[in-house]
C-alpha cells in the first residue's frame, strides 16, 4: 500500500526529496537555469540499442541530459515511427513536452491539451490500439500513488489492462528504470510480467549508456552512481500474455 504522494505542493515536495534525494533539490535547478550554455557546451552521446545507432536527446525540460530521458525518447521515437498516431495511446504524458504529438494520452494527474485524466484502469476505449507506450511512468503505479492494493499487484493488473486494449498484432511498450520500485523490479525478475521481449542499458558516464543484460542492469541502483536512473528496462509486451 502506498499512500498519495502528489496531491499539494508541500506533498509533491516531500515525494521529490524521498525518491530523489536533498540533493537534487538545490541541483535540478541549477542545471535548468544553466541548460542555454550547458547544451551548447555538451558533448553529443550516441547509444546502441537493439542494433540501431542512436542520438541521445538533448533538452531543457527535465534537463534530459541528467538521466534516463536521455535514451528514452530516442527509443520511444522507434515505436512512434512504425505506429499510426491515431492508433497509439500514451500513457503518462512525457512526449507532449518535447514533440508536437496528436495521439492519446492518459495521465492520472498531469493536465494537458488533450491529455485524458483518469487512472489507467478506469480508461475504456472501442478501438484498438497498435501501439501503447509508457516512459518512466508504470514504475510509479501503486507506488507513488494512491492504492488498495500492492504496487507489484496493480502493476501487474494495468499490464494487462493495456494488453486488453491491443489489436492482435498490436505492440505495450514500457520504459522504465531499475532500482525505483521493488515490486516492479521483483515482476521482472521473476518473468510474472510475461513479456515477449525484453532489452537493458546500464549507465556508464553521465551521458553515456551502453546495452547490457538483466544482471547487470540490477547491479547498477537508482541514484548510484549518477542522479535518477543508473539502468533502464524496455519492456515489450503482444496482446497476450505469456509469463515464463
Amino acid at each position: 500500500m502506498s499512500s498519495h504522494l502528489y496531491k499539494g505542493l508541500l506533498s509533491k515536495f516531500r515525494w521529490f526529496v524521498l525518491r530523489f534525494g536533498w540533493s537534487e533539490v538545490f541541483l535540478k535547478p541549477l542545471r535548468t537555469i544553466s541548460a542555454p550554455l550547458v547544451l551548447r557546451c555538451l558533448k553529443r552521446e550516441r547509444f546502441q540499442w537493439q542494433g540501431r545507432d542512436l542520438e541521445g536527446f538533448y533538452h531543457r525540460y527535465n534537463v534530459t541530459w541528467a538521466g534516463e530521458r536521455l535514451v528514452e525518447i530516442p527509443i520511444a521515437r522507434t515505436f512512434l515511427s512504425r505506429s499510426d498516431s491515431r492508433r497509439t495511446l500514451e500513457v503518462g504524458n512525457v512526449l507532449s513536452h518535447y514533440d508536437s504529438t496528436n495521439h492519446s494520452v492518459v495521465d492520472k494527474y498531469e493536465s494537458g491539451r488533450g491529455v485524458i485524466n483518469c487512472d489507467i484502469l478506469d480508461f475504456k476505449s472501442q478501438a484498438g490500439f497498435e501501439l501503447i507506450l509508457s516512459i518512466s511512468t508504470f514504475e510509479h503505479i501503486g507506488f507513488d500513488d494512491d492504492a488498495s492494493v500492492s504496487s507489484g499487484e496493480k502493476i501487474l493488473a494495468a499490464v494487462r489492462h493495456c494488453q486488453g486494449l491491443l489489436t492482435e498484432s498490436g505492440r505495450l511498450v514500457l520504459t522504465v528504470p531499475l532500482g525505483y520500485n521493488p515490486d516492479l523490479d521483483r515482476l521482472i525478475v521473476s518473468g510474472t510480467l510475461g513479456l515477449e521481449r525484453q532489452s537493458f542499458l546500464v549507465r556508464r558516464g553521465f551521458s553515456r549508456w551502453e546495452e547490457c543484460d538483466l544482471q547487470t542492469a540490477l547491479a547498477h541502483p537508482y541514484r548510484h552512481r549518477f542522479p535518477y536512473a543508473n539502468s533502464l528496462g524496455i519492456l515489450e509486451f503482444g496482446k497476450d500474455a505469456k509469463p515464463r
